[in-house]
């Protein structure tokens, strides 16, 4: 297995390292994560969906948590085994916890479970705030939202009022 030193690139950026752990995590997947089966597919520019294939599962023995930028989906089957006496088991029903780390501020919109598959939404919404803004050069007051419009220096301002005047 091949092991990536990322320190030479923790000197040269900043805010990085996050993604850095994240790489290193994913260098270190186990075996046991492989299952259930699931597809993460991009539904539209900023929407996403992951699709776990869980048959066999009910959906009050699913359970989706979400944290900050973790996704946790758990499955846990009920105890029926004294219900019914099993010539062959060949559909797994064992439980699984699978993590998935989501971008900053990616949400799960809806989770549905339809033909044994659990289809979990989610969308990047990004806050007002954090969306590019133009900053003033030599003004006081900050500038909101995306404006585009040229800036009013102060000392030009105040001559064109004494000239009004």
């Amino acid at each position: 297995m091949r092991t990536y030193d990322f320190a030479p690139l923790y000197r040269s950026t900043v805010g990085f390292d996050r993604l850095f752990s994240m790489l290193d995590q994913a260098a270190r997947v186990e075996p046991s994560t492989q299952w259930p089966p699931y597809d993460i597919e991009k539904v539209a520019d900023d929407a996403y969906r992951i699709t776990m294939a869980v048959a066999g599962f009910s959906p009050d023995e699913i359970e989706l948590t979400q944290h900050d930028t973790t996704l946790v989906v758990t499955g846990q089957k009920k105890d029926r085994e004294a219900e019914r006496a099993y010539l062959h088991r060949g559909i797994a029903a064992r439980a699984f916890r699978q993590t998935f780390n989501l971008a900053d501020h990616v949400t799960v919109t809806g989770a549905s479970l339809d033909h044994g598959l659990l289809a979990v939404d989610l969308k990047r919404e990004v806050p007002e705030a954090l969306k590019p803004r133009r900053i003033a050069i030599g003004g006081r007051q900050a500038a909101l939202g995306q404006d585009n419009a040229p800036a009013q220096v102060e000392g030009r301002a105040a001559e064109d009022r004494a000239k009004a005047a």
